[in-house]
C-alpha cells in the first residue's frame, strides 16, 4: 500500500483530499503544518502532497526536506507564481485548487507509476510512455503512430478528442520521448477564470492590476526547456490568444503590465474537445492561432469506437485497483462483459476507470458482476454520474454542499476562509455552479 503524507492547513479541504486518497486505496497521514510534517519524516513516505501557502513556514520547503520522495504542490488561483517556483525547486507536479477528484487521482497515479518505473528500470529511464493508451484498436494505433513520429521533433501538436479519451496521456508521452529536459507543465484553460488566465500563463508585473502586489512569473516560465500542455485551448479568451500567438511566432512572452518581452524556450502541445474550425468561423478563435497550433494534428477516438479495447483497458484497471487495495486478482463475469460492450461510455476511458474502481471497492466475492459496475441498464447514459453513496464526489460538489449548508450562519469572507479560497474565487464558483447568494431577508411576496 502506498503511503502518502498530506500537508494542508484548511481542515475541510484536508478531510476531503484524505477521503479521495483513501478511497483510491492509499494510506494517508495528514498534518496541518511543516513542523508537523517534519515530525512524520517526509523522506519515509512514497509521496508528499502539500499546499504551498501554510500557516507559518511555506509548504515548498518540504521539496528539499523530502529528499528523493516526489512532491506534488497545491496552489489556489492567483498563486501560480508559487507553483512555478516550486517546480523549479524540484516539485514533480502541481494542482490548482479547487480541483476534481479525477485530477488528484490522475496526478498521484502518474507520479507513482513514474517512480516505480524508475525503480524497475534504473533512474532516468522509463517503460513505454504509451502504455496506458497502446491498445489493439486500429484508430488508436493510428493516433499512436503519429504521436511517436512527432515526439522527437520540436513541432507544435494539437490533440483532438472527447473528454476522457487520454489527451493528456498522449501529450505526456510526446514530451517523455522528446529531447526536452525541462518540466511538463499541464494547464486546464477551462478551469482558470478568464480574468486570471493571462496572468496565470504569462505572469505579471507589480501594480499591473488591482491585487498585483509583486512581480510574478507565469506557468510558461515553469515550462522553460520543457513542454507546456494547454488542455481545452478552445476556452481561452481573445486577449490570451493574441499573447499565445506571439509566443509561438516570436518565441517570447511579455508579462501583463511589462514593457519588454522575454525569450522563452518551450514546446507547445494543445488539446481540445471542441470544433476549432467552427469556432474560427464564428470568430471566437483566431484563425492564425489555429493554423499555428495544427502543425501536427492527432485525433483520439472515443472509447465506444475502440472495440475490444474496452475489455483490455478494464483488465488493466482491475489489476491496478486490486493492487492498490491489496485484493486478490478479479475477473469480469459474462453479464459484466456484455453490459460493458453495449454501453456507449460518454465519459470514455476515465468513466471506465471509475466504474472498475467502484466495482473493486464494492466487491465481496466471486467475479465482478454487472451490478457492481453501476452502469445504466439502457444504452443511453445517465446525465449525471454519482458516487456509491449517491453524492457528487468532486471537490466542486463538496464546495456546493458546504456553501449551501453554512451560508445562513457564515459570511462570504468566513465561507471563503473555511474553504481555503479567496472571496473572488468563491464568487466565481457561485456563478459557475449557479448558487446565488442567500438574501439577508426573504423578499416581499
Amino acid at each position: 500500500m502506498v503511503k502518502i503524507l498530506l500537508v494542508e492547513d484548511e481542515r475541510v479541504i484536508r478531510a476531503e483530499i484524505r477521503r479521495i486518497l483513501t478511497r483510491d486505496g492509499h494510506q494517508v497521514v495528514d498534518v496541518a503544518s511543516v513542523p508537523e510534517a517534519e515530525r512524520e519524516r517526509p523522506e519515509s513516505f512514497d509521496l508528499v502532497i502539500t499546499d504551498v501557502r501554510l500557516s507559518g513556514e511555506t509548504g515548498d520547503v518540504l521539496i528539499e526536506r523530502a529528499g528523493q520522495v516526489p512532491v506534488i504542490v497545491m496552489t489556489a488561483y492567483g498563486s501560480v507564481g508559487a507553483a512555478v517556483d516550486a517546480m523549479k525547486r524540484g516539485a514533480v507536479d502541481y494542482l490548482s485548487k479547487p480541483f476534481e477528484p479525477a485530477a488528484l487521482s490522475a496526478a498521484v497515479d502518474r507520479v507513482l507509476r513514474h517512480r516505480a518505473s524508475n525503480a524497475h528500470n534504473g533512474e532516468g529511464t522509463a517503460g513505454d510512455p504509451y502504455e496506458l493508451v497502446a491498445t489493439p484498436s486500429s484508430p488508436m494505433q493510428e493516433a499512436l503512430r503519429w504521436a511517436r513520429k512527432v515526439a522527437p521533433t520540436e513541432a507544435t501538436v494539437l490533440i483532438l478528442g472527447e473528454s476522457g479519451t487520454g489527451k493528456e496521456l498522449i501529450a505526456r508521452a510526446v514530451h517523455n520521448q522528446s529531447a526536452r529536459e525541462g518540466a511538463f507543465v499541464a494547464v486546464n484553460c477551462a478551469s482558470i477564470p478568464e480574468t486570471l488566465l493571462e496572468s496565470e500563463l504569462f505572469g505579471h508585473e507589480k501594480g499591473a492590476f488591482t491585487g498585483a502586489l509583486c512581480r510574478q512569473e507565469g506557468l510558461v516560465h515553469a515550462a522553460e526547456g520543457g513542454t507546456l500542455f494547454l488542455d481545452e485551448i478552445g476556452e481561452i479568451p481573445q486577449a490570451a490568444q493574441v499573447r499565445l500567438l506571439r509566443m509561438l511566432q516570436q518565441r517570447e512572452v511579455r508579462r501583463v503590465g511589462a514593457r519588454k518581452a522575454e525569450a522563452v524556450d518551450i514546446r507547445l502541445v494543445a488539446a481540445t474537445h471542441r470544433d476549432l474550425p467552427l469556432l474560427v468561423e464564428r470568430e471566437e478563435f483566431r484563425a492564425d492561432l489555429y493554423f499555428r497550433l495544427k502543425v501536427v494534428e492527432i485525433q483520439l477516438p472515443p472509447l465506444c469506437e475502440r472495440g475490444d479495447d474496452i475489455l483490455v483497458l478494464a483488465e488493466v484497471f482491475i489489476a491496478r485497483a486490486t493492487a492498490k487495495l491489496g485484493r486478490p486478482p478479479l475477473d469480469l463475469d459474462e453479464g459484466a462483459v456484455a453490459v460493458m460492450k453495449r454501453y456507449k461510455w460518454p465519459g470514455n476511458v476515465r468513466e471506465l476507470q471509475h466504474a472498475i474502481e467502484r466495482a473493486v471497492i464494492l466487491h465481496e466475492s466471486g467475479p465482478i458482476t454487472e451490478d457492481l459496475l453501476g452502469l445504466p441498464t439502457s444504452s443511453l447514459p445517465d446525465p449525471i454520474t454519482v458516487g456509491p453513496m449517491g453524492e457528487d464526489p468532486s471537490l466542486e460538489g463538496y464546495l456546493r454542499r458546504f456553501v449551501l449548508s453554512h451560508q445562513d450562519e457564515l459570511s462570504e469572507t468566513e465561507l471563503a476562509k473555511r474553504l481555503g479560497i479567496s472571496r473572488k474565487t468563491l464568487w466565481e464558483r457561485r456563478q459557475r455552479m449557479g448558487i446565488p447568494r442567500r438574501e439577508s431577508r426573504p423578499p416581499e411576496q
